[in-house]
């Protein structure tokens, strides 16, 4: 799909994702503008003189609220959802934050698009989503069955709703990759588990995606890329050799493995050459179309980080490298 043109709304527009999503954007699809809603006016002020760009819009507010977004999504063609809380032992000791903002702030921003008559809407999400065992995962996986459900009401109109669900970020604020480099400085690293394995993607690859998606979703999907995986040691291996470890245990509300697919999501998931496609369960009858050429998944798939293809240690120097 071609932004070219197009007045795109990003909430959490100063986070990880959406700082990328503006640099690609700007520089790559030409849109009219980009409104950025978030609550930090720090990050924006930092965001504006890093990048004064006449077609950002930095706007103040907070998914909390419905009649800001509805204000804030007044002419606007697109919205991809990136707010949320999801540092896991935040949302833990904060859990009525956590269900206000990624629960009912979701809800928020499709009954603000419902009412704006916007085009379409793309909610991120996440591994931590399928089969949770954390507070964060359960609020992302409410905040799935809202979007994807969420095109009932809009009738089989506008707007057209589905989701992105990826793996762990590499580089994205609070990642494993960051705090292996703070811990390397003190000159000892801590593991949880030597069995664990995680989805990888960039911030380029998840920007890249989601706006590929944005061309082909017809509302209710749940788009997952393939994703290479990689083993925690390897990981220590590159991002911090030769310094010290010890393991610790794994934590609550963590798994030794993630899952981006289930073998109930992938009896009626179509597979393509790079991506799965998870229809809606439940979708509108009356207009729904089904995608054209994907693959039927096998009986009992399920895609998993253990059972997947692992990036070696070159190929891992590589993407953390691209961090510098």
């Amino acid at each position: 799909m071609t932004l070219a043109g197009k007045r795109i709304l990003i909430t959490g527009g100063t986070g990880t994702f959406g700082q990328k999503f503006i640099e690609v954007a700007l520089r790559e699809h030409s849109p009219d503008v980009i409104r950025i809603f978030s609550r930090d006016e720090l990050k924006q002020e930092q965001l504006r003189r890093r990048c004064p760009d006449p077609r950002l819009r930095f706007l103040i507010g907070d998914v909390r609220e419905k009649e800001r977004l509805e204000r804030a999504m007044n002419g606007v063609d697109i919205v991809v959802h990136a707010a949320a809380l999801k540092q896991v032992p935040a949302c833990e000791y904060n859990p009525f934050e956590a269900v206000k903002t990624n629960i009912f702030g979701s809800q928020n921003v499709i009954e603000a698009a419902l009412n704006t008559r916007v085009e379409r809407v793309i909610a991120l999400s996440t591994d931590k989503a399928v089969n949770p065992v954390n507070l964060y995962g359960a609020t992302k996986l409410c905040a799935e069955k809202l979007f994807v459900q969420g095109n009932v009401y809009a009738g089989g109109g506008f707007p057209k709703m589905s989701c992105v669900r990826y793996g762990n970020v590499i580089g994205s604020r609070g990642s494993v990759v960051e705090l292996f480099r703070q811990q390397a400085q003190a000159g000892e690293i801590t593991i949880t588990d030597s069995r664990m394995t995680r989805f990888w993607i960039t911030q380029a690859e998840a920007v890249q995606f989601v706006i590929r998606c944005l061309g082909v979703m017809r509302g209710g999907e749940i788009f997952v890329p393939k994703l290479p995986s990689t083993n925690i040691v390897d990981l220590a291996d590159v991002v911090a050799p030769k310094v010290q470890r010890r393991f610790i245990g794994i934590r609550p509300g963590e798994k030794v493995h993630e899952v981006l697919v289930t073998d109930s999501e992938a009896r009626r998931a179509l597979e393509y050459d790079d991506y799965y496609l998870i229809p809606p369960e439940y979708p509108v009858a009356s207009t729904w179309q089904p995608h054209d050429g994907g693959r039927a998944l096998a009986e009992g798939f399920e895609y998993t980080s253990d059972h997947n293809e692992m990036l070696d240690l070159e190929q891992l120097r590589a993407m953390v490298a691209s961090l510098d």
